[in-house]
């Protein structure tokens, strides 16, 4: 056990260093200076020399990087060039937000993708197996930029059911929770029945048939916990995307947002900003999916770590 956390977490430093610094590579070749978006272009120009001399940013961008990996070094994410605050406080404003809107999207997904996942199984072939996967085709087509505007104009503008956009409560939770949730329930649901297929064909569901045990009893009791593996690993990398910010569903809703954060640092050129904000989704994905291998344990006994 300790040596497998040992190797992942070696791994897992490997992965966050390289994203980070792919990351900082790219941002400082994408055209666009931030000391002309904090100051203007009509600004003088020994105005914005001072300003970026302040800023570090007349440093080769080497010597940038270097610095940056420097502070993370001593757990420092540094300060947004363009509000001046600590990228851990921006951070740490924007988490709570991107963790609900997460949370809610995934008991969504689950909720619709279950029951359709396992009556579609129970029924292969036949007509209730066809609407379920007629339901979870047209859920992984819909795309979320073309949902969420849908879903804003029926509910909120035409009935007024909802909220249009930003974070004021319940109410302004539920369409991106939905929007967010239908794409992962659709594949979902997909996954479950095919692992549902896979082990109703095994010889232990088979002998509890002949056994004279219900279809009903079967299915629950021997068929679902041991399909759930697949279904877990996938459970587990939506939900790191969900935790690392669904950049267009918080874009459209004007929700809070990680990813609403990150679309507006790369819109700024905040430096800072963006790198602190895919060191996160890296952690984020790093954590999910070493839980999601531990997990593999617990759920079925077969499985046990050297």
């Amino acid at each position: 056990m300790w040596s497998f956390l040992v190797r992942r977490l070696a791994s897992a430093v490997l992965v966050i260093v390289g994203v980070v610094l792919l990351v900082s590579v790219l941002i400082h070749l994408v055209p666009g200076d931030p000391v002309e978006m904090m100051l203007g272009e009509t600004a003088p120009a020994a105005d914005r020399e001072s300003l970026r001399r302040a800023l570090g940013l007349d440093q080769p961008m080497l010597t940038q990087i270097s610095k940056y990996f420097l502070q993370l070094v001593h757990l420092d994410l540094g300060e947004s060039l363009h509000s001046q605050r600590a990228v851990v406080d921006l951070l740490a404003e924007r988490i709570p937000a991107t963790a609900q809107l997460a949370v809610a999207a995934l008991l969504t997904a689950v909720l619709i993708a279950f029951p359709l996942g396992v009556v579609a199984a129970a029924y292969k072939d036949r007509m209730l197996d066809r609407f379920a996967m007629t339901l979870s085709t047209a859920g992984i087509s819909i795309p979320n930029f073309w949902l969420g505007p849908i879903l804003i104009l029926f509910f909120s503008v035409q009935l007024g059911w909802f909220p249009v956009s930003g974070k004021s409560g319940l109410l302004s939770l539920i369409l991106p929770a939905i929007t967010l949730g239908t794409a992962m329930a659709a594949i979902l649901a997909r996954m479950i029945r095919a692992s549902l297929l896979e082990v109703l064909t095994e010889q232990y569901v088979l002998t509890a048939r002949a056994k004279g045990l219900s279809q009903f009893a079967t299915l629950y009791s021997h068929a679902v916990p041991n399909a759930l593996l697949p279904v877990l690993t996938l459970v587990g990398l939506q939900l790191g995307a969900l935790l690392a910010g669904a950049v267009i569903t918080e874009t459209v809703f004007s929700w809070p947002g990680i990813g609403q954060l990150t679309v507006e640092a790369i819109h700024r050129r905040d430096y800072p900003v963006v790198q602190g904000c895919v060191l996160l989704i890296s952690l984020t994905y790093v954590v999910v999916n070493t839980l999601t291998d531990i997990a593999y344990g617990i759920i079925d006994p077969r499985i046990r770590l050297d």
